[in-house]
């Protein structure tokens, strides 16, 4: 399928997901319209950053408070480009780590999945299961820099990614101009705002003058209950050598799980090259693993 088609399928899904008429046109990885990028709706064909940055230390974060939830872009389950996701109740409670990337210019203006603009000026950022809209702590777990953003979009529909950031907060936590980052996200109940906007537990500053191991990244192919499936995967990966393997043993609801992962990787590029052949395998979909 051309990257035109994908863009045009996710953006035509969602919008049968909110019952609406296709008459507005926002980013591909959420939503899309007849007049899309393939139609020439975008004024650019590739993302980017402005041409004349602003000082963002003039721009404030948000401060969470209690909104009600969207009419839109909150249904559940939803599915798109075949794989279905749940929107979650609540941001309470949420921390997840990951890898975030960034969307800015190309989009500035359009359409969120919750009928908002997008603001790549704005501290916001799109998610593919937290409801919208809500507050959440982003920490780059590179070099320990945070920020709380207001979750307004759906996305990124990409592989191995958890949030998408506008073009700010990007620039903020040092992901812009890089690209991707290792992340943690950690919902904020407005409610009580100091259970989710404190640092990270571990957060790493790389700029520290002693030597302190970085956040690693890891590759999770599956979670088993049963020893012989995680070693049987296990296995299949060996043969395939394509990095490292490794089962771990963990506890979730009660219950063990053995978890079968490849790593440590070096960046988000070899994740999702090795994603790919990893699904080309027949071993389905990967999760990203960060660990400090």
């Amino acid at each position: 399928m051309s990257g035109a088609a994908r863009r045009a399928l996710v953006l035509l899904s969602l919008l049968a997901l909110a019952g609406c008429a296709p008459r507005q046109s926002t980013r591909p990885s959420t939503q899309s319209t007849p007049q899309g990028p393939q139609y020439g709706r975008y004024a650019q064909n590739h993302d980017s950053g402005p041409a004349n940055p602003p000082d963002i230390n003039n721009i404030q974060q948000p401060v969470a408070k209690v909104e009600p939830r969207s009419r839109y872009g909150n249904k559940s389950p939803y599915t798109v480009l075949g794989k279905t996701y749940h929107v979650l109740p609540s941001c309470a409670g949420y921390d997840q780590r990951g890898m975030a990337s960034w969307y800015g210019k190309k989009f500035h203006g359009y359409t969120t999945s919750n009928f908002e603009r997008y603001d790549m000026y704005a501290y916001s950022a799109a998610s593919k299961v937290l409801p919208l809209p809500c507050y959440v702590r982003v920490t780059n777990l590179e070099n320990g820099r945070s920020v709380i953003v207001r979750v307004n979009d759906r996305g990124p529909f990409v592989a191995n990614r958890i949030i998408d950031l506008s073009y700010v907060a990007a620039v903020k936590l040092g992901v812009w101009p890089k690209g991707t980052a290792m992340v943690e996200v950690r919902g904020i109940d407005p409610r009580h705002p100091e259970a989710g906007a404190e640092h990270p537990r571990r957060a790493t500053v790389t700029s520290a003058p002693h030597k302190t191991p970085g956040p690693r990244l890891y590759l999770q192919v599956g979670a088993y209950a049963d020893a012989a499936n995680a070693r049987r995967t296990a296995n299949r990966l060996q043969s395939a050598q394509l990095g490292k393997v490794e089962i771990i043993r963990t506890k979730v609801g009660g219950r063990t799980l053995l978890r079968v992962r490849l790593g440590p990787l070096g960046n988000a590029a070899e994740a999702d090259r090795i994603s790919a052949k990893l699904r080309k395998l027949g071993l389905g979909s990967t999760r990203v693993a960060v660990d400090n």
